[in-house]
């Protein structure tokens, strides 16, 4: 009995964790233009930097300020990426030193100085229900 037991509450365990899933609307503001799309990863530690976030979601760039959910984020802590995919390659487009050509920036408004933020600068906690949060984009290079 013990056993039927523990094997209907591991085969539980992934519809609870579905549904313990949350949302993460993000206001992203000062969107150049309404060319391309805005794109949103809510990334764990340790893709935050280089690697592909898990969650991802994306909408149509509109000049001024979009809003971009992103569903189905399990709880936890995560920092948020984004990036105005203004010719719709897929990518962040850089120059010959690495630099952005197109806008990105980062949960928390986290500090850029000549590299990414840290994790924990741009850290934001998810919960089961839906997190708000917004941020700006940076435009350092014209295209």
């Amino acid at each position: 009995m013990a056993q039927l037991a523990l094997a209907l509450l591991l085969a539980a365990a992934p519809a609870m964790a579905g549904a313990m899933a949350g949302e993460v609307a993000v206001r992203v503001q000062g969107v150049r233009n309404d060319q391309g799309s805005i794109v949103v990863g809510v990334c764990a530690e340790e893709v935050f930097i280089g690697g592909t976030c898990a969650f991802r979601a994306s909408v149509p760039a509109q000049a001024g300020a979009v809003t971009v959910t992103v569903p189905g984020v399990p709880p936890g802590t995560y920092a948020v990426r984004v990036y105005h995919d203004e010719n719709g390659n897929e990518r962040i487009d850089r120059n010959f030193l690495g630099v952005p050509l197109e806008g990105f920036g980062f949960s928390n408004d986290a500090p850029v100085r000549m590299a990414p933020p840290s994790f924990k600068n741009a850290a934001v906690t998810v919960g089961p229900g839906r997190l708000e949060t917004s941020l700006t984009l940076r435009y350092w290079l014209s295209q």
